[in-house]
């Protein structure tokens, strides 16, 4: 399992089967995931590597991953 937090299966344990279901069955959750996955990643990256990067730079790519998770969330509660 991956070390990158915020991953949707390690948020969500329980709908790893809806998750695997959506991403399969569902272009437009599909491509909401993968957004959110790589710009997850992009986060986690600039954290652990101590990227000098604004703290506005950081707060509206964060945003973005709250935004992302929000819809993703709903989509999985439906």
């Amino acid at each position: 399992m991956s070390h990158v937090q915020h991953e949707l299966a390690q948020k969500f344990p329980e709908k790893t089967d809806r998750i695997h279901a959506l991403k399969t069955g569902d272009a437009h959750f599909s491509r909401l995931f993968d957004e959110y996955h790589d710009l997850n990643r992009h986060i986690h990256r600039i954290e652990s590597r101590g990227t000098d990067r604004s703290r506005e730079m950081m707060k509206e790519l964060k945003l973005q991953r709250i935004t992302l998770l929000d819809k993703l969330t709903a989509m999985l509660n439906t």
